[in-house]
């Protein structure tokens, strides 16, 4: 059996899919990009609240940055949180 880019995905299934995004409009498949990437932030920010249920929405969000981004970034963007709440 041909190996596939996803382990759970059967070879003519994604020879099918990738077909139909080749054949898709430049548009479509950005359109296709944005909705994936939004569906991935959702379920990430879904299982950090599974986790951690008692975050605040900002902290939530600082969690996502801190884990895709890196902990440096979160800490930059924190200190810009409170600069701008003190404005």
């Amino acid at each position: 059996m041909a190996r596939t880019q996803s382990p759970d995905t059967h070879p003519e299934a994604e020879r099918v899919q990738i077909e139909l995004f080749r054949r898709a409009s430049p548009a479509r498949r950005v359109q296709l990009a944005l909705s994936m990437s939004d569906a991935v932030i959702a379920l990430s920010r879904r299982a950090i609240r599974r986790q951690e249920p008692e975050l605040g929405e900002q902290e939530l969000g600082l969690r996502f940055v801190a884990l895709h981004y890196g902990e440096p970034v979160a800490q930059r963007l924190r200190a810009h949180l409170a600069e701008r709440a003190r404005r």
